[in-house]
């Protein structure tokens, strides 16, 4: 089958793990024989063919007010210029319509679609394609991908998110599949009402992860590394993780890898400075995490999956992470890790002071750990789910 992926950026063009994610899941298709071709978005105008690793990419210009990857903030008026614009830019689907014709692919995978907007979907649609959208955010819900207001999670659309994404649930029923890479993520849109024509999916993510050596056992007394590796910002959760490691009465260095706004960079140093907190800057995770007895995964929006997570159990770490969004389905309770609450902060200290008074419960969760997320670390398990959800949904259009 010929297969057109659609996404806001490719490689060389990397935001996040989308962005990895697809790229594993193009390369595995045109592995197995299918013809892929890519359409992805650019801060130049026109349309320009690029060859990257033998796949096509067409790279589009973006129009609207400006390019959303750039390090430049823009200001709440032009911001909100660029989400009115981005709701149903039919703009960007007349540069869909014209790759439709030009390559005539037999079924469309589309997976973020900031800049693009839903109007890809009308356009795939009038062209009688069938549509694959897979969720990696909540940019379909909210403008922000992340529905997170206030220092808070979102529990459902608030007036601004629902306006702006007023046409969005019945535009979706135009998907013939949805695929979710977590459980939670694809709830959170059946739950609003999206793709109620569309067969349901989950996939998970992966990365491919050589198999390090087992971790020393810990012993009692043993100072206690603890790590964040990702980006550094209030969602994440770093503030609630530096606040508590404060609180600590045993031995403990923080190890802090990442970037983040510079400004909150600078808060973030002045809040951990007269404690035993490195700031690392970015790191390469596997050097990272050969450093580390444990990760702390704090976030406090929604993670979609939370690839970090499964990154620290496949190298034999165990994870502390907030019972939220897809962490839920990697990190196990008292088998792999534990679990914190946003809503009780002093439960993070009390996670860490369990790992550090009970060194036999430590060992016996990194033991276990990368077993408890084998199956996902799979890139050939990744490739075949995704070719028998395409398979599938040519079949049943046809």
């Amino acid at each position: 089958m010929k297969i057109l992926y659609i996404n806001s950026l490719y490689s060389p063009m990397i935001e996040g793990g989308a962005e990895i994610s697809l790229k594993l899941i193009v390369e595995g298709l045109k592995s197995r024989g299918h013809e892929v071709v890519v359409l992805s978005l650019s801060p130049d105008l026109g349309l320009k063919e690029d060859n990257v690793d033998e796949v096509k990419v067409y790279r589009a210009g973006l129009n609207n007010r400006y390019w959303p990857y750039a390090k430049a903030k823009p200001g709440k008026l032009s911001r909100l210029g660029w989400h009115i614009t981005d709701r149903v830019n039919t703009e960007m689907g007349k540069v869909v319509k014209k790759i439709l014709e030009l390559e005539k692919p037999d079924i469309v995978s589309c997976h973020n679609l900031a800049g693009w907007s839903v109007s890809v979907w009308d356009e795939i649609h009038a062209a009688r394609i069938p549509i694959v959208q897979v969720l990696h955010d909540l940019y379909l819900l909210c403008p922000n991908s992340n529905m997170f207001k206030g220092n808070t999670p979102c529990t459902k659309q608030c007036t601004s998110c629902k306006l702006l994404r007023l046409s969005h649930p019945t535009k979706s029923k135009k998907v013939k599949a949805v695929v979710g890479i977590s459980q939670n993520i694809l709830s959170r849109f059946t739950d609003a009402g999206y793709f109620k024509k569309a067969e349901k999916y989950v996939i998970y993510n992966t990365r491919a992860i050589e198999e390090p050596a087992h971790k020393l056992p810990r012993r009692k007394d043993q100072k206690l590394i603890i790590g964040y590796i990702g980006t550094l910002s209030p969602i994440k959760g770093i503030e609630w993780l530096i606040d508590q490691f404060k609180t600590l009465g045993f031995p403990a260095n923080l190890l802090i890898a990442g970037k983040g706004e510079k400004n909150y960079e600078n808060k973030l140093k002045k809040a951990a400075k007269g404690h035993a907190i490195e700031f690392l800057g970015y790191q390469n995770s596997q050097e990272f995490f050969s450093k580390i007895d444990v990760v702390v995964v704090p976030s406090l929006w929604q993670e979609p999956l939370g690839m970090v997570a499964i990154e620290a159990l496949a190298n034999h770490i165990p994870v502390i992470a907030n019972k939220a969004g897809g962490l839920q389905e990697t990190v196990q309770d008292r088998i792999n890790g534990l679990f914190c609450y946003a809503h009780r902060p002093e439960s993070l200290g009390e996670a860490l002071t369990k790992i550090y008074l009970e060194p036999e419960h430590y060992n016996d969760m990194s033991s276990v750990a990368r077993k408890s997320v084998k199956a996902i670390l799979s890139g050939e398990r990744m490739i075949s789910e995704y070719e028998t959800v395409l398979n599938q949904t040519l079949q049943k259009y046809i």
